[in-house]
């Protein structure tokens, strides 16, 4: 009966908040409510949570269930925080899938392509500006420019792996203090 009461909880979860940091509240009530953990133990989970790779609700949601009923529940909450995101996919799925053929669809699609190509070129614009502005000539960090040029040759001419590029981009950001 606990694994389901897991499951249902994080479900809501999943239902009515949006991911991240929206979900805390929620967890935290649930966990409260339910008497499954105290507020300092939820805290010291969400703390573990957004230490943790992969999604903060999804971390919180695998290791409050896991911290309440083991590795079941683990499994019951982290099925339940997931179940709304693969149903509302699987519907949108079925829908494009059903409609590709549609000519309202096709030129929806061909509206959205821009959209995202815009969105992504926002994002690549933005991070530029938090990562490569400086005080130095012309107001440009030339130093984050080299280390970008660096590990863009190493991805791209040399194949180098993602870790391998990371570790000489850091070593490169201390030894040119940029």
């Amino acid at each position: 009966m606990l694994y389901l009461e897991l499951f249902l909880s994080f479900l809501l979860i999943g239902f009515t908040s949006f991911g991240g940091m929206s979900m805390i509240p929620l967890i935290n009530d649930q966990m409260l409510s339910h008497g499954w953990m105290t507020a300092q133990e939820v805290a010291d989970i969400v703390a573990i949570a957004e230490m943790t790779p992969g999604p903060l609700g999804l971390n919180c949601a695998t290791f409050a269930g896991s911290r309440t009923a083991g590795a079941l529940g683990a499994l019951s909450a982290t099925l339940g925080v997931v179940t709304p995101s693969i149903t509302v996919c699987l519907l949108a799925a079925v829908f494009i899938t059903r409609f590709k053929e549609n000519r309202l669809m096709e030129h929806a699609l061909f509206g959205i392509r821009p959209v995202c190509i815009g969105m992504i070129a926002a994002i690549v614009v933005t991070q530029c500006q938090n990562n490569y502005a400086g005080t130095l000539l012309f107001g440009v960090s030339w130093q984050a420019i080299l280390i970008g040029v660096v590990a863009l040759v190493l991805l791209l001419k040399f194949k180098w792996n993602v870790p391998k590029t990371i570790l000489v981009s850091a070593a490169l950001g201390l030894v040119l203090g940029g």
